[in-house]
């Protein structure tokens, strides 16, 4: 971005969080943005650079300081135009916490309304898409790179509406899929269609994890399995005793018939993402030689270990995301229970981007199927699909960045 050099970037979005997708997406703005001024702020103060994110400043806290600065805002990307206050807030507490605020609060909105603002420092309905004129009214520059919003034409109308005003008021939006586009035009907001970030992380980071992937865990997840394995990852959401039950078949079906190891990875540790018992349950009734657990929540070893895989099945969008950037066949997971006639984000993001004939989102019983039908998808075309998916990002990032 370069609305005058010296202008600090504030660098906005749910990094404050564990979360796959989320934690690179500021790695992969930094890269695009060399000799900037970067500062990163979420909606809470969190330090995880231990996971190999990054330390994050409150937005509340920041406007206070810089409000009357000039300042570019850019929200890095994620689903974050249907992202409530509630959400939010919950998913910035521990597991624990999580648990206890949700079964005191979820029937009493008054008690909710009021803990959530306390939490935030805000009086929004959707944290993640900031009020920039009055958070920051010395702003020089708004810009939403590559969000989503796959449910925000159905969304409650006083936060749709929220939204919309925002977006409205940003010099430049740009989705990642097209039926957020198609809501936004709907509205009269011309938003421009471009690829999620983490389309960039083999051709920015490559090297990088490619030597993460000779040390710790992923090392010895390749020994162990010299003959190559699926990575496979599912949130909390799959965690009833049936699913898991079918979800272990499933693998054993894998395993048997490829001949490849079974990784079981965690893309996010918030609540609501991932839950380490219900891989430990569906480890329980597998072959042991077949099946591993890979525990590291570090950003790096996650992204080291779907590179590196044969194919990767997900419920993580950004599991898909990764792997499609490393040329690697994938498949998501369907959400247990969706809605009949609901699109979920992958399938969105898949309709939007994904080559003809790849698949895209099976249900638990159509895993082993989803996965052999990856493995057979052409290297070429996967190599492809990276190689135009990064060249289509980098373009639309310098229209998000702003003139020369």
């Amino acid at each position: 971005m370069n609305v005058g050099a010296g202008t600090p970037i504030l660098l906005f979005g749910a990094f404050d969080r564990h979360n796959l997708g989320d934690l690179l997406f500021p790695h992969i703005a930094a890269a695009l943005l060399p000799g900037r001024e970067l500062i990163h702020a979420g909606l809470a103060e969190r330090d995880l650079r231990r996971f190999g994110g990054h330390r994050v400043a409150s937005l509340a806290r920041l406007a206070a300081a810089w409000g009357n600065r000039p300042v570019e805002l850019v929200h890095v990307g994620g689903e974050l135009l249907t992202c409530t206050a509630w959400q939010a807030a919950v998913m910035l507490q521990s597991p624990d916490e999580a648990q206890a605020i949700i079964a005191r609060l979820e029937a009493h909105p008054d008690e909710q309304r009021d803990w959530v603002r306390r939490t935030l420092g805000l009086a929004a309905r959707a944290p993640y898409t900031a009020a920039s004129h009055t958070l920051f009214p010395a702003a020089t520059r708004v810009a939403f790179n590559a969000v989503g919003g796959v449910a925000l034409a159905d969304a409650d109308p006083a936060l749709k509406a929220e939204v919309l005003a925002r977006l409205r008021a940003a010099d430049a939006v740009g989705v990642r899929d097209r039926q957020t586009r198609a809501t936004l035009q709907g509205a009269g907001i011309d938003a421009r269609l471009m690829p999620d970030p983490a389309v960039m992380v083999a051709e920015l980071f490559g090297a990088r994890i490619r030597r993460r992937a000779r040390q710790g865990e992923v090392a010895q997840i390749r020994r162990a399995f010299p003959q190559g394995y699926v990575a496979v990852q599912f949130s909390a959401e799959f965690g009833d005793d049936a699913t898991l039950a079918v979800i272990a078949t499933q693998l054993d079906r894998v395993a048997t018939s490829t001949g490849l190891g079974i990784a079981l990875f965690r893309a996010g540790a918030a609540p609501w993402h991932d839950d380490a018992s219900c891989f430990e349950r569906v480890m329980s009734p597998m072959r042991p030689n077949a099946v591993t657990f890979c525990t590291s929540l570090n950003l790096w070893d996650l992204c080291a270990l779907i590179a590196g895989s044969r194919a990767c099945a997900s419920s993580s969008l950004h599991g898909r995301i990764v792997a499609t950037a490393f040329a690697r066949p994938r498949v998501n997971l369907r959400v247990p229970h969706q809605n009949a006639g609901q699109t979920s984000k992958h399938e969105a993001w898949a309709a939007t981007w994904e080559a003809p004939g790849l698949p895209t989102v099976v249900d638990v019983e159509g895993l082993a199927e989803g996965v052999r039908q990856a493995l057979d998808a052409n290297p070429d075309t996967l190599r492809q699909t990276a190689g135009d998916l990064a060249a289509r990002y980098r373009e639309a990032f310098r229209w998000i960045s702003g003139p020369a």
